[in-house]
C-alpha cells in the first residue's frame, strides 16, 4: 500500500485534528462538568473519593453507601445522564473500564464473580442523573442477594418479542413465532 510523504500531507488545521494526531473520543457526544452534579465533582476532583481506576475517560471509585464490601461505581468523566443518551465512544470506554475492574476483581482480589447493575433514567430508579454502572464484587455464600424479585408477568412472549425485536424476520419464521404454520 502506498504511503504519502510528509510534503504530501495536507496543509495543517489548528481548529481540526490533522490526520496523525488523535480525535478525542466521545468529546462531541456528551457535555460538559455540571456543578450540580456530585460525580462530575468527583471526576474533576473537587469531590473526595476512593479510586480504583482512572483513565483518560473514565473513572472507578468505591460507593460510598458500604452496603457491600467493594460496590465500585464506574463513571464517564464527560457529563451524560444515562446510557441511553450516552455516545457510542463514551460506551465502549465505559465498557473497557467495566471490564477492566471486573476482571481485576476476581483475578487478582479473591473474588469469584461480579454483579454489574445500571439503572438508566427516572423510570428505572436512577438515583444519581450521570451514567454509572455498579460493579458489587461477588464471594461465594457472601450472602448478598443482588437480584430485584421482579413477580411474574403474564403478557405473551411473542407478543412482546414482536413490539421489541429489532430482528426483520422473513415471512416464515414471524409466521412461527405467532403460533401459524
Amino acid at each position: 500500500m502506498p504511503r504519502l510523504k510528509e510534503n504530501e500531507l495536507p496543509p495543517l488545521d489548528s481548529e481540526k485534528p490533522g490526520l496523525l494526531e488523535p480525535i478525542p473520543l466521545g468529546a462531541e457526544d456528551d457535555g460538559p462538568p455540571r456543578e450540580d452534579c456530585i460525580f462530575c465533582r468527583i471526576a474533576e476532583g473537587e469531590a473526595s473519593s476512593y479510586k480504583i481506576y482512572e483513565d483518560e475517560y473514565t473513572l472507578a471509585f468505591l460507593d460510598l453507601a458500604g452496603d457491600a464490601e467493594g460496590h465500585t461505581l464506574v463513571i464517564p468523566k464527560q457529563h451524560t445522564e444515562n446510557l441511553v443518551e450516552c455516545g457510542e465512544d463514551t460506551a465502549a470506554h465505559l465498557m473497557e473500564t467495566v471490564k477492566s475492574v471486573s476482571e481485576h476483581y476476581v483475578n487478582s482480589c479473591g473474588y469469584q464473580g461480579v454483579n454489574i447493575l445500571n439503572a438508566s433514567g427516572e423510570s428505572a430508579q436512577q438515583s444519581v442523573p450521570h451514567l454509572h454502572f455498579h460493579i458489587i464484587p461477588r464471594r461465594r455464600d457472601d450472602g448478598l442477594n443482588a437480584w430485584p424479585s421482579l413477580g411474574k408477568n403474564d403478557r405473551d412472549l411473542a407478543e412482546v418479542c414482536r413490539q421489541l425485536s429489532m430482528i426483520s424476520l422473513p415471512k416464515e419464521e414471524e409466521k412461527v413465532q405467532k403460533g401459524g404454520k
